[in-house]
C-alpha cells in the first residue's frame, strides 16, 4: 500500500500516465497529475477529482512545459506544498519521430532533444533536490534502445541520453533514492500509430512471445514494483516488451 506516500506523474492525463495514476491512487498514494497542454486542463482536473473521490486520496494538477526550468521546479514545489513531501516521481514525458536521419531538420532535432532529454535532465535534477528520503524515480524510455533499425536515429539517441542521465543520477545521489528506467515495447497507444504503418505494426506483434503489442496494463505493475518492492534495484533499465528486443550482454 502507498498510504502516506505522494507521487508526481507526468503526462498523467492519458495512456500510461493515466492508468498509473489510477493504480497508485488505488494503493492510497496522493497524486500530483501533470499535463502539458492547457487544452487538457478540464480532463486532467476531472481525473484528479474522480480519483480523489473514489479512493479517498488528495490530488492536485499542474500544467507546464517541462523542458523549462521554471515549470519543472514549480512541479516539484507544488507537490511539496500540496502533500508535505514527494516520495515517487514518474516521468512519461516524451516525443517520438520516425524519419531518416538525412531528412530530419535542425528544428525537428532540437525539439526532440528538448522534449526527451532536456525535460528528463530537469526532472532528474529536481527529483534529486526535492524528493524525500527512500524515494524512487522512474523514467520511461524505449525498447528501441536494444534494436538495430532504421528511422529512429534521433529518438534512440535521445532516449539513450535519458537512460544514461538516470543511471548516473543513481550513482550521484546523496540520498536513499532509487533511479530506474522502464523500456516498453511498441505500445498500443496513439504514440505508436502516428509513426508506423500497418505492415510494421503487424511485424512488431510477431516479435513478442504473446503475438501482440505491449499494452499499458503490462507496464503499470512494473512501475509499482520498482517503487514498492524493488528498492534494492537502482540504475537499471527494465526491457518490458515480451521478447521484442533485448540488450546485448
Amino acid at each position: 500500500m502507498f498510504s502516506g506516500k505522494a507521487t508526481i506523474i507526468t503526462g498523467a492525463n492519458k495512456n500510461l500516465g493515466k492508468q498509473t495514476a489510477e493504480a497508485f491512487a488505488k494503493e492510497g498514494s496522493d497524486l500530483l497529475l501533470h499535463y502539458h497542454s492547457s487544452s487538457s486542463a478540464a480532463e486532467t482536473k476531472k481525473l484528479a477529482d474522480e480519483l480523489a473521490k473514489k479512493y479517498g486520496v488528495t490530488t492536485a494538477t499542474y500544467q507546464g512545459d517541462l523542458s523549462t526550468e521554471d515549470a519543472t521546479s514549480g512541479l516539484f514545489d507544488l507537490g511539496i506544498k500540496s502533500f508535505g513531501k514527494v516520495d515517487f516521481a514518474i516521468n512519461n514525458v516524451g516525443m517520438v519521430l520516425r524519419k531518416s536521419l538525412a531528412d530530419i531538420s535542425l528544428d525537428e532535432y532540437n525539439k526532440m532533444i528538448s522534449v526527451n532529454v532536456t525535460a528528463s535532465f530537469l526532472f532528474l535534477r529536481e527529483a534529486e533536490r526535492k524528493l524525500a528520503q527512500d524515494g524512487s524515480v522512474v523514467m520511461l524510455t524505449t525498447s528501441l534502445l536494444g534494436a538495430y533499425t532504421d528511422g529512429y536515429s534521433v529518438y534512440q539517441a535521445a532516449k539513450s541520453a535519458v537512460y544514461w542521465l538516470t543511471k548516473t543520477a543513481s550513482k550521484d545521489t546523496k540520498k536513499k533514492i532509487t533511479y530506474n528506467c522502464i523500456s516498453p515495447g511498441p505500445m498500443d497507444t496513439p504514440f505508436l500509430y502516428g509513426q508506423e504503418n500497418d505492415q510494421r505494426i503487424e511485424f512488431f506483434k510477431t516479435q513478442a512471445v504473446n503475438g501482440r503489442l505491449t499494452e499499458v496494463q503490462d507496464i503499470v505493475p512494473i512501475i509499482k514494483f520498482i517503487v514498492k518492492d524493488g528498492k534494492w534495484m537502482t540504475g537499471q533499465n527494465l526491457y518490458a516488451n515480451n521478447g521484442f528486443t533485448a540488450p546485448s550482454a
